[in-house]
């Protein structure tokens, strides 16, 4: 049954409307993002007894000045709520992988610091993840194609590769 026929007429524009070839694409994205994620977490978890959210974390720490992160920005980063975000944190904590403390400029702000120890487990992670994406999804694609693929999906990430981090304790979110 076509997507039109499902949903009804629409009076929306061209620009608002989704056809079958949207459709398509549409599924085909969120089909392909949670296969790829389903497989690399696999990879991690079993080789490095390390979830992809707290990789991701560690990425983003290992990555950011002085390697910390207002709490606020580490969530908007990892894409996690806040208590999400929190939760996770406190694991990372309590393996020594991730340390917290006031920010010293806004006692109300939190920072997450990367760990030396943490740093070592990202190393170690890193080969396992950096070559499950190349096997997972840059093999399928050339180097033109994988160029011309991250310039569409940037498209839908507006701001994405501006610069983040080191805002400063007293701002943020």
């Amino acid at each position: 049954m076509a997507v039109e026929e499902v949903i009804g007429a629409s009076s929306e524009t061209d620009a608002d409307w989704v056809d079958e070839r949207g459709m398509r694409a549409w599924r085909g994205l969120l089909q392909a993002h949670a296969h790829v994620t389903r497989v690399l977490e696999a990879e991690l978890e079993a080789i490095h007894h390390l979830p992809l959210a707290s990789y991701d974390v560690l990425v983003q720490l290992a990555e950011a000045p002085n390697r910390e992160l207002r709490m606020s920005e580490l969530a908007q980063a990892v894409l996690l709520s806040r208590s999400g975000l929190t939760r996770l944190v406190d694991r990372l904590e309590r393996e020594g992988l991730v340390t917290r403390r006031s920010c010293p400029s806004d006692a109300r702000g939190t920072l997450a610091t990367l760990t030396p120890q943490g740093l070592d487990r990202l190393r170690a992670a890193s080969g396992t993840h950096l070559k499950g994406v190349g096997r997972h999804v840059l093999s399928h694609f050339s180097r033109a194609e994988q160029e011309q693929l991250a310039e569409l999906l940037g498209r839908l990430s507006p701001g994405r590769g501006s610069d983040t981090g080191g805002r400063g304790c007293g701002k943020g979110v």
